[in-house]
């Protein structure tokens, strides 16, 4: 992994309410955990065993959102870290609404991760009976989105 990306992986984190991200490539394991206000980088790359930490990194301590209440039906989660849009550009009318009718694999929303748009898709039928994520607002891994019933 080229030293530009594990920078942007870091940045990510450490300006994000995520404590911990992992990820895996064909070169290799990149292991970054935010605690007390610093960024540690763990890299197990083939072949190396040793931990490698990086330089301390100021994090802003973010609040951390309160859980919303059970939801009834199901839950559609964001996959990964980044921003969410209801909509594919400013201005466009959003994807799904409450009361929209949604097909197992029908676009229901976007969550932009290091400048790539990712279209999230329902993996369920059914209908939308609540918005969960607020559109222009940074998400997490596995943060409810949407709950179809």
């Amino acid at each position: 992994m080229d030293l530009r990306k594990l920078k942007t992986l870091i940045d990510l984190v450490s300006e994000s309410n995520v404590s911990e991200l992992e990820i895996t490539e064909a070169e290799g394991k990149v292991r970054i955990v935010k605690s007390e206000g610093i960024v540690q980088q763990y890299v197990a790359a083939p072949m190396q065993a040793a931990p490698v930490m990086a330089a301390p990194v100021a994090a802003a301590a973010a609040p951390v959102a309160a859980a919303p209440a059970a939801a009834e039906g199901h839950v559609v989660k964001s996959p990964m870290v980044g921003t969410f849009y209801r909509a594919s550009s400013p201005g466009a009318k959003a994807f799904v609404d409450v009361g929209s009718q949604v097909k197992e694999g029908d676009t229901i929303c976007i969550v932009e991760a290091m400048k790539i748009l990712n279209e999230i898709e329902a993996d369920k039928s059914g209908t939308i009976v609540r918005v969960l994520g607020e559109n222009g607002q940074a998400v997490e891994y596995g943060q409810p989105l949407f709950v179809i019933e």
